[in-house]
């Protein structure tokens, strides 16, 4: 019987631009859960406790978001940043418009899977087990890369939605059974 095969998203990397400068200094100064090291990076970090998130704030007013497992949560992200802008007197008038850049997703493919046969029999990968215990499969026509685990475990990263993520596992599974039927 086949294991269960399924994939959940479990991080989305988005950015925005509110729009207006930022004034990293005071964010800084005057809220606690930031990190700013000017001499070491220009972007202010921050954290947000619910939704679980880490945002890099740019003084451009650029923003890079992550740790969302979903876009409800993503634009709950930016809201509570625009309002925690807000008590520190910078009000953002925009609806920042959100790109997704990354989605990583993880999880099952839902049969083992024999990697040095794999490397051998699929283009685009790499598989170093000394090294890593995943092979990596750049699955260039569904524009993702998979690292792929002896267990049949995943995780898929470079889709730009969820779409494109179940997308691609449909595509590597297809690949995997031709493989396999070759035997």
């Amino acid at each position: 019987m086949d294991k269960q095969r399924d994939i959940k998203v479990v991080n989305i990397v988005v950015s925005a631009s509110l729009n207006h400068d930022i004034p990293l200094e005071k964010m800084a100064a005057t809220l606690s859960n930031t990190e700013y090291n000017p001499e070491q990076f220009p972007g202010l970090v921050i954290r947000i406790k619910e939704p679980k998130t880490s945002a890099l704030i740019f003084s451009s007013g650029k923003i890079v978001c992550t740790g969302a497992r979903s876009m409800d949560k993503v634009e709950e992200s930016i809201g509570k940043i625009i309002k925690i802008l807000e008590k520190i007197g910078i009000k953002i008038t925009i609806k920042p418009e959100i790109k997704i850049q990354n989605i990583v997703a993880s999880g099952s493919v839902g049969m083992d899977l024999n990697l040095n046969d794999l490397a051998m029999k699929l283009d685009n990968t790499e598989y170093e087990p000394e090294q890593f215990p995943g092979l990596v499969y750049k699955l260039a026509e569904a524009k993702a890369t998979f690292l792929l685990f002896s267990n049949g475990k995943v995780v898929c990263t470079g889709t730009k939605s969820e779409k494109e993520v179940y997308a691609a596992l449909e595509k590597l599974i297809d690949n995997l059974k031709k493989i396999k039927s070759k035997k």
